[in-house]
Formats: C-alpha cells, structure tokens, sequence
C-alpha cells in the first residue's frame, strides 16, 4: 500500500538520481530506445553506462519512443490499486515529446482525479520540478500545493548543455532554434538551452574547443541564477564522469549550493545529445520557496 494520497508520477528523462526516487516514493514511466529491431526501456532495459558504450561504437543510429497512452494508464491504473486517492504527473517538455499528450489521454480514460503537469524542460529541470513536488507532499501538501511547488521552479529554472557535436541533436530531430548552428556542424562545441516558458531547445553560443565551451556553459548558467539565495544544481554528464566532477568541485568551491547533485545523462536523452555532452541544470529558491 502506499504511504501518500497522491501518487506522483513522472518520465525516464527526469534524470533524478535513484535516491531521490525512492527516498521520494516517486512513480517514473520509462520512454523507450529503438535500435534496429530492439526495443529498450529507458533505464530499465538499458542502463546509461552501455549506451553510451554502444552510441560510440555501432553505426546504427537509435530513435526515441514516448509512452502510450495505455502505458501511462496502466502506471495508474497499479498506483491506484495501492490505495491512492489522486495522482499528479509531470513529464518532459510537449515541445521534445508526446509524453505530456499521452498522460493527458490517460487521465481521461480513469475516474479518479489525474492532474497532468508540463514541465517545459528536460533532465534535472524536469526532476528538480518533481523533486520539489515530492518535497511539498512530505510536507502535507494537495495535488494543488505539488502543482505550484513545481510551477514555482519552473519559473526559476535554468538548464543549460553544452555539447561536444550537434550531430546527435540534429539526427534526432530536436534541434529546435538551435537550427541555426546547421551552417557550421563541423568543429564547434553548441551551447543550447531549455526555454521554460517555450518548452524549446533553442542556441545560446558556439565555441571552437571544449575547454571554452564548458567556460562558457558556467559563465552562462550562473548569470541565470540569484547566487545570493539558495541554490539547487545538477550536474549532468553524457558518460563524462571528470569533467563532470571537476565543474561541481568549482561550483561547491565557488558558490556552497544548498544541494549538488552529478548524474548521468540517461539513453533518451543522450541519443539527442551524444556522448560528452554536460549539463547544468539548477534554480535559486524564490522567496516564496523559502516560506
């Protein structure tokens, strides 16, 4: 049986770390990796470290799946069976995916309520938004107080990337208005970012080498956050494990988050973005957050 009302669900892109996920008791719907005949879950059926080992070394080129809409109603259909009352769902941006789409289809498939919540964002800009929605039912918060705890870092939330090649965001056909990088793939390190208000991957600059690149992605991301309230960053990395700890030894060095988490970015994701691609992902608490 489970311990909360209300179930909170989400999606395989969230990249929340697996103690969260179950510190949390949060519900998560893998999205699905197509490779040649195979068909793989999200972090299920093939974990982060062997894909990136596979995306590297097999000429294939994978596709990307969101969940049905039967896929999400039987997810609700089983919480339900646990003897929860509502049940509130946050999936990845419905700009990158039919994830949000599907949801919203199953939940008028049920009677039970089913609150169906667009994150605009992706990875930890995503996961940071159900995390805090997971922190607001700790609390004793309805599915309205989960909603607005996750619309309250939507707001604030910023996820920036930098990638070693946009040839994985072009073959996947996420490039968004980061488009206007086609006319010089070759030898450039994009930075995109996420709009939170569009849902959209759209460009933020281009550099030549990666060292600037990954310069340029700090300098960029903290000018997004208020450095002098709380924060709460993400580190995420496609199979690049020491660039990844030595940005957060800076950011721990330079700045004290609140919470500093690095992870690896999962297969959906990292088919867009390619192997050596960091993200930082993170907001500042608001002073309504802080209350």
């Amino acid at each position: 049986m489970s311990t909360h009302p209300i179930a909170l669900i989400t999606d395989t892109t969230c990249d929340i770390p697996s103690h969260l996920i179950e510190r949390y008791d949060i519900t998560v719907v893998p999205l699905h990796v197509i490779w040649e005949e195979e068909t793989f879950r999200d972090r299920v059926d093939l974990e982060p470290k062997a894909f990136y080992r596979r995306l590297t070394e097999d000429s294939e080129y994978p596709t990307t799946a969101h969940p049905t809409p039967d896929g999400f109603l039987a997810t609700y259909r089983a919480v339900l069976q646990q003897g929860v009352e509502e049940i509130v769902v946050i999936t990845l941006s419905s700009e990158l995916s039919g994830a949000f789409e599907a949801a919203s289809q199953a939940g008028t498939m049920l009677d039970a309520p089913v609150h169906v919540f667009d994150s605009k964002g992706t990875t930890m800009s995503l996961g940071w938004q159900v995390v805090a929605a997971a922190r607001a039912r700790e609390q004793g918060g309805g599915a309205d107080g989960l909603l607005q705890a996750a619309e309250e870092v939507r707001k604030h939330v910023a996820l920036y990337v930098s990638l070693d090649t946009l040839e994985y965001l072009h073959k996947g056909g996420r490039i968004g208005g980061a488009a206007k990088f086609i006319g010089s793939l070759l030898n450039i390190k994009p930075l995109v970012y996420v709009d939170h208000e569009t849902g959209r991957v759209e460009a933020a600059g281009q550099v030549r080498t990666r060292k600037r690149g990954l310069n340029t992605l700090y300098t960029r991301f903290f000018e997004q956050l208020d450095t002098d309230r709380p924060m709460h960053i993400a580190v995420m990395h496609g199979d690049a494990p020491h660039d990844a700890e030595r940005i957060a030894e800076r950011i721990e060095e330079e700045y004290q988050p609140a919470e500093l988490l690095i992870d690896i970015t999962g297969p959906v994701l990292g088919v867009h973005t390619g192997p050596g691609a960091i993200a930082l992902c993170g907001y500042s608490e608001s002073e309504r957050s802080q209350r």
